[in-house]
């Protein structure tokens, strides 16, 4: 399915859910993603500071920022920055995103797993972005293991038409899925 056509359906399957779908929505995968070994075992984990019509982040940071390091990306000029999260060093950033202020960045190797935010996703791993290319620059030299979260209706059944910039994801989590990539 091209890229145009999923922004398009996904956003407007977004603008009808409530406030309580999304809560539980966001619940559900995060809960998921705290089972996975990937979890479990890293320490240094960079994660997303959600948009309103992303899944929440702010619970799933809170009931882990005293036990795991999270970090999160800051727009500078066509790549993204790794900052540490700080709750108390956040100011809205390039597209009204909360982002870590200072000058304390982090090397992408140091991080052992990335929280993926995506407009969509597919049963291969493949990731349909906003269209700015950010993660993908920052994705493709980054050794971590790649966790891609969205709701239900953000899994592409049909596949996602790729690109040679484009890269992909190592699992797919959503409420009802939680789908482990086979690379070749």
């Amino acid at each position: 399915m091209k890229k145009e056509e999923i922004r398009r359906r996904v956003k407007a399957q977004k603008s009808l859910l409530t406030a309580k779908e999304r809560s539980d929505a966001a619940n559900d995968v995060f809960r998921r993603l705290e089972r996975t070994a990937a979890f479990l075992v890293a320490d240094n984990i960079l994660l997303y500071h959600s948009l309103p019509d992303e899944l929440s982040t702010l619970e799933f940071i809170d009931r882990w920022h005293t036990r795991k390091r999270f970090f999160l990306p800051r727009v500078n000029g066509l790549d993204l920055e790794i900052l540490p999260y700080d709750r108390t060093r956040l100011a809205l950033g390039a597209f009204h995103i909360e982002e870590p202020q200072g000058d304390e960045t982090c090397d992408i190797s140091q991080i052992e797993l990335i929280v993926v935010p995506a407009v969509g996703f597919d049963r291969c791993g493949n990731r349909v972005g906003r269209g700015k290319g950010y993660y993908d620059r920052l994705l493709a030299t980054a050794k971590a293991v790649k966790i891609g979260v969205g709701y239900d209706f953000q899994l592409i059944e049909e596949g996602i038409e790729v690109e040679p910039h484009d890269v992909g994801v190592d699992v797919v989590i959503t409420q009802s899925h939680a789908i482990r990539i086979r690379r070749r």
